[in-house]
């Protein structure tokens, strides 16, 4: 699926699922930006994707400091161009540990929500207005399973996903006319960083609810984000792919 030409942001990109996707995208003919607040991590995305023969900017900050997001997609038009496709991935848990909706203090919810739904906005944003003036566009949200099946401890996050869902269907009515998709990826159980703080036995037992018998590789959700970059789904938005090996169809 050729994205010669275009030029691409995937936020989160310093491991996981970001980063799988943002190679993806570079394997896919596209010239990448990634961001994300670990500058390591970041650094080794970047020359994987310069691997592929592709350029990257690797720009490192934290995303919910709005003057620095905006700096950094002003760096990102100034250096490559016309940002085409967007993916919306950071996210995920500032938590050390899963807390039920009564342990949970508010400042925890409003973390989640900042990271996992309002940094999708802010980034957005940054985009949107060069799209509806070249009318093309693709804008990729990084949901979760959780937004539909929910899950106990995980009211915040389940929240904050269910949140991008209803951003990703109305914003897609908005922007249709200008010929601009968004769509949303949402992953079950993948083998990402974020797995090392949760306990064995929490992740055996996910496994073990998949039908497919394991969990997903971060690459196997880059292919989802692949296609919603693509021309393929140039007819394709306001739409959510479950990528989860069958666990939400329990």
């Amino acid at each position: 699926m050729s994205l010669e030409g275009k030029i691409a942001v995937v936020t989160g990109a310093a491991s996981g699922i970001g980063r799988a996707s943002a190679i993806r995208l570079a394997q896919d003919g596209a010239d990448v930006a990634i961001m994300d607040i670990n500058e390591t991590d970041l650094n080794e995305t970047a020359r994987l994707i310069e691997a592929e023969g592709k350029k990257c900017v690797p720009i490192a900050f934290d995303l919910l400091d709005r003057a620095a997001l905006t700096a950094a997609f002003e760096k990102t038009k100034g250096t490559l161009g016309f940002i085409e496709i967007l993916h919306n991935n950071a996210g995920g848990s500032l938590r050390k540990e899963n807390r039920s909706f009564l342990k949970a203090d508010a400042g925890q919810w409003d973390d989640f929500i900042a990271l996992n739904l309002t940094a999708a906005a802010d980034c957005t944003r940054a985009v949107v207005n060069d799209m509806k003036e070249k009318r093309t566009g693709r804008i990729i949200n990084t949901s979760s399973e959780r937004a539909f099946v929910g899950g106990a401890g995980f009211t915040d996050y389940s929240a904050a996903k269910a949140g991008l869902i209803g951003f990703t269907k109305s914003l897609a009515l908005e922007l249709a006319p200008h010929q601009i998709t968004v769509n949303a990826v949402c992953p079950g159980i993948t083998r990402t960083p974020i797995l090392d703080r949760m306990p064995k036995e929490h992740i055996e037992a996910s496994e073990k609810s998949v039908p497919l018998g394991r969990m997903a590789e971060p690459e196997e959700i880059a292919h989802a984000v692949s296609y919603f970059a693509s021309p393929l789904a140039g007819y394709t938005t306001g739409e959510h792919l479950l990528v989860t090996g069958g666990r939400t169809l329990h």
